[in-house]
């Protein structure tokens, strides 16, 4: 009875293990519109393949799995770039939410704006909403002008 017990315990603990496993498990659009125009956006999935983020496999990150799915728009010098992959670091949006991607700017003409996410297969399709730094200032003036 107790060989049965332990046997059933540690069955139960090994199932639950892999089934949270594979619950990371995301399917992510990959492709680049330096290559194919319809990466853009608008972007047209039609034509392009999901990765399963598990097989994507990395020359830096040795041994890590991919488990966000990521968009990258950024324009170099008046030029649009889109990328989209599977991602191995980051959170999902900001703080959590996938709605807000992270915008950076550069020195000279160089913008960048990057969404990550993994909510759903497929998430990194469309465009999302972006919080800038010098929006949330300008937000604030009905809050501070009703005080006075």
């Amino acid at each position: 009875m107790e060989f049965n017990l332990k046997f059933l315990v540690l069955s139960s603990v090994l199932i639950l293990l892999i089934i949270v496993q594979t619950t990371n498990a995301i399917k992510c659009w990959d492709c680049r519109s330096d290559i194919d125009p319809r990466c853009s956006d608008p972007f047209d999935n039609r034509t392009f393949s999901m990765t399963f983020c598990p097989d994507f496999k990395s020359k830096f990150l040795v041994g890590m799995e991919a488990t966000l799915c990521r968009k990258i728009r950024q324009k170099v010098h008046g030029v649009w770039k889109y990328f989209r992959s599977c991602a191995f670091l980051g959170e999902p949006g900001i703080e959590g939410d996938e709605r807000f991607c992270l915008m950076r700017t550069g020195t000279y003409n160089i913008f960048m704006e990057y969404c990550t996410c993994n909510s759903k297969d497929g998430c990194n399709s469309s465009s999302r909403i972006t919080l800038t730094l010098w929006l949330l200032p300008i937000m604030a003036i009905p809050f501070i002008l009703r005080k006075f």
